[in-house]
């Protein structure tokens, strides 16, 4: 074999490890991890969550209860034991579980066994969802942690995983839609009305006063 064979063989040995290598990193971007959270209202936890960097996309449903195909205004009645709750999909290599969650405990009221701030009900409650056993034990640690922090009793459970049902097309981004919405402001875009409801229902507020500086979004609205 001459020499200017053995060199095309090595580079085309070279392109194939390459591709490879390639294709490898590839499929791993496409298999995020999931964290599921219920922190009330899912338009605010979206939306929250969708601003840190690592996290890929966040859907809002139901999860947790009995009814197969939950509508809005079934969980929002009360009864068929969901709650409104978040996917938050995040790549690990950006961001780690052990932060999501770390900031979801800072993000809502966790000492709050009835709802959250101005919504009430089961339905508005908050949880973490796992998995498996390590999930369940960082979790734990995590809470433990942020009860520490705090020096109140975080009354948040963490629940094994249930069905995920997304919500209606409509819930989805909610807080960055530009259609125009009926309320109690009078016609608003969503995005305006969003922000005024958020204010209005008084989320960071609450957030800033348990957490202050270690809140992560309160000081963004």
């Amino acid at each position: 074999m001459r020499i200017s064979d053995n060199l095309r063989l090595i580079v085309l040995f070279g392109l194939l490890l390459v591709v490879g290598v390639m294709r490898g990193h590839v499929a791993h971007a496409q298999q995020p991890e999931v964290l599921v959270v219920a922190g009330g209202c899912f338009w605010c936890v979206e939306s929250d969550f969708e601003s840190v960097p690592g996290v890929t996309a966040a859907v809002s449903g139901y999860t947790g209860g009995v009814s197969d195909n939950p509508t809005y205004k079934q969980v929002s009645k009360g009864g068929t034991g969901h709650y409104e709750a978040v996917q938050i999909f995040f790549d690990p290599e950006k961001v780690s579980r052990e932060t999501l969650v770390k900031m979801f405990f800072r993000s809502v009221d966790p000492t709050d066994a009835g709802g959250q701030f101005c919504d009430r009900g089961d339905s508005y409650r908050t949880a973490v969802f796992v998995s498996n056993a390590d999930e369940l034990a960082l979790i734990e640690l995590i809470k433990s942690q942020a009860q520490r922090d705090l020096g109140q009793v975080i009354v948040t459970p963490v629940l094994q995983a249930t069905q995920f049902h997304p919500a209606e097309a409509y819930h989805q981004d909610y807080y960055k839609g530009r259609n125009l919405v009926l309320t109690r402001f009078g016609p608003k875009r969503q995005t305006e009305a969003y922000k005024r409801y958020r204010q209005a229902c008084g989320r960071d507020a609450r957030v800033a006063q348990l957490w202050g500086d270690a809140a992560p979004f309160a000081k963004g609205h």
